[in-house]
């Protein structure tokens, strides 16, 4: 195959086979996103699956956490496959890394919950989440650099921004399989072990996969640098060890892909933990929505990746940066309301105001979510953060006496969990219900599940919740369950002493009395807004990260460019981009306001604006051949 990336062929089009070559490339990497991407769309289900002992905060955080570890490692099988790239070639390092990939993902679907294997779990979990990064952190590189050394010189941009939209497709890919899955079975089938069957199909994925790959040809200009014994003996300490290098790779961090990164995970991932964790609204209608958003904007990544071959690469990616760094906020709050309008109202009509005593309150920020608010204060800012209510914090109370929480006229006494820990299950239920039934007056859109009350505790109930205005004989009257005591021992209905002698438990269902829950009504759910506002920041995703890879492979010489180009993104996009949700979520937990961890995002796509703009020159125009 005659190499398409030379000065006297810049002019013209893709060859047929060059264009297949594309083709192939780009749809093996949608199926190995879509692999990486089936973790975090569904969050939700492994969290319940492998962390069910963990309160839901710390659930969620730790959700993150193993999703964030797969991130982590990429850098290092950047480091690893770029080397074998760089040394042994292209398409042989792709096979590698997408059978990898795909056996990981195949093998979370089959992986036993920690119900079955205790800690075991989530140990192999994380270690199959951390094979999926260093996979991953292999076959970026690998399909930018392969795609780059195929096309025209003056049409770069446009071919490469084809693997681009394979990111974005395979996150599209991946809802649209779980929406399929979600609507063939009941709720509780799904959340059961429905979800695994997206991770299984991985395997006719992987499969479709290799076959394309093994029909690929090695990269022309790899091939030419091979036959010309100008190829490195050593990519690693070429591209790292020498300055000239090393300053190139640091520029593209800081310069390009740290930014790009956290724009592309704020307005793709953290959007959609947004709206299902933070605003309440329910799952499978964000999964539609973020799909609709993303198969409308998923065209762009094309249109500029065709600009950046007319007005450069560097003013596209810039521009991106910017937009993202003045909007974000705005877009967000914009967000709230648009989903959960009655969640927005009540948060600017009601704050909650915390008062402790001086030293009560600590610092929030719990990335780990290992720790466990101790303190009065910590407890209910800790509820109050999780219930995505603001809240001013106040220590002007008398030492040794339990923080406070004002919401309106109302004003619950919290409590220590060391001082309580002989009642702390009881204090903490009693501590939660008076919060909540304040935040409900206060406007909050909260629903109360229905209660299971045995028939022993059925006039107990009654007493302890007479904002319902039970009646226990007309409860008695109604519909009623008899269940096996160990059964209901097992729900802890009641404890066996309380049932001594009885073999079944007579149990009833009470409407609206159970545990409270904060929602977004689906009547009040702006679709068309919520679109509107989540297409807005896909296009801003397209802006800097379509153009990133005809930059990233124009900057490096071909003898390193693998290995070059593959560490910078990686870091960028694993560490600046992939902590990003665990980040922002456990910021703004620990300042009691849903935006306040958006300021990680703005921040570092500033720096690399800033770092950008002076340091970073455009590559438009680039001829591959000559950078040996």
């Amino acid at each position: 195959m005659a190499m398409a990336s030379t000065a006297g062929s810049a002019s013209r089009g893709m060859t047929r086979e060059e264009k297949k070559v594309i083709f192939a490339s780009s749809l093996g990497t949608v199926f190995e996103w879509y692999d990486f991407y089936l973790y975090g769309a569904l969050a939700a289900a492994i969290g319940a699956t492998f962390f069910a002992s963990y309160p839901e905060s710390t659930r969620n955080i730790f959700t993150l956490l193993v999703f964030a570890a797969g991130f982590l490692v990429r850098p290092f099988g950047a480091l690893v496959f770029g080397r074998i790239g760089d040394l042994v070639g292209r398409k042989y390092t792709f096979l590698v890394t997408i059978t990898i990939m795909g056996l990981s993902t195949f093998l979370v679907g089959l992986l036993p919950g920690s119900a079955s294997w205790g800690i075991a779990a989530p140990i192999i979990l994380v270690g199959l989440r951390m094979l999926q990064g260093l996979a991953l952190g292999g076959e970026y590189g690998g399909a930018a650099t392969y795609v780059a050394e195929h096309a025209p010189d003056d049409r770069r941009g446009f071919y490469t921004s084809w693997i681009q939209t394979t990111a974005t497709l395979g996150l599209f890919l991946s809802l649209v399989v779980i929406l399929i899955v979600q609507n063939s079975l009941s709720k509780e089938d799904f959340a059961a072990w429905g979800w695994r069957i997206p991770f299984l199909l991985s395997a006719i994925l992987l499969g479709i996969s290799v076959w394309i790959r093994l029909s690929l040809a090695e990269s022309p200009a790899f091939k030419r640098m091979k036959e010309e014994g100008k190829g490195s003996k050593a990519p690693l300490t070429e591209a790292f060890g020498q300055w000239k290098n090393a300053k190139i790779a640091l520029l593209a961090l800081f310069g390009l892909t740290a930014g790009q990164a956290v724009v592309w995970y704020n307005g793709q991932f953290y959007a959609l933990f947004f709206l299902t964790n933070v605003l309440k609204v329910d799952a499978q209608s964000v999964n539609i929505m973020v799909a609709i958003a993303l198969a409308l904007g998923a065209i762009f990544f094309v249109v500029f990746g065709w600009l950046s071959d007319k007005i450069g690469r560097k003013p596209v990616i810039m521009a991106g940066l910017a937009l993202a760094i003045v909007t974000t906020f705005p877009l967000f709050k914009a967000l709230t309301w648009a989903a959960n309008p009655a969640l927005a109202t009540a948060q600017q009509n009601t704050r909650a105001t915390v008062t402790a005593a001086p030293g009560d309150c600590n610092f929030q920020f719990n990335p780990t979510g290992t720790r466990k608010p101790l303190t009065s204060c910590d407890i209910a800012t800790d509820f109050l953060a999780k219930s995505s209510v603001p809240y001013d914090t106040v220590t002007t109370a008398a030492p040794g006496t339990a923080a406070t929480v004002k919401i309106g006229t109302e004003t619950v006494t919290s409590y220590d969990a060391v001082a309580a820990a002989d009642k702390a299950a009881s204090s903490d239920a009693a501590f939660k219900k008076a919060v909540n039934l304040s935040l409900q007056d206060g406007g909050y859109p909260l629903k109360r599940a229905a209660a299971k009350v045995s028939d022993q505790k059925l006039d107990a109930f009654v007493a302890a919740n007479p904002e319902l205005k039970l009646d226990a004989a007309a409860i008695r009257a109604g519909e009623k369950a008899t269940v096996p005591l160990a059964q209901a021992v097992k729900d802890k209905l009641l404890t066996a002493d309380e049932a001594a002698g009885a073999t079944d438990v007579t149990v009833y269902s009470v409407p609206a009395a159970g545990a409270f829950a904060m929602f977004a009504d689906p009547a009040g759910v702006n679709w068309a807004k919520v679109i509107g506002i989540l297409f807005i920041l896909v296009l801003y995703v397209t802006m800097v990260y379509g153009p990133i890879a005809a930059i990233l492979v124009e900057m490096f010489p071909t003898r390193i460019r693998y290995t070059g180009m593959s560490l910078p993104y990686h870091i960028g996009n694993g560490w600046f981009g992939g902590l990003l949700p665990a980040i922002v979520f456990a910021l703004s937990a620990s300042r009691g306001d849903i935006y306040y961890g958006l300021w990680y995002p703005v921040v570092i796509a500033a720096m690399s604006l800033i770092i950008g703009m002076i340091f970073v020159r455009d590559t438009l125009g680039t001829n591959l051949h000559d950078k040996q």
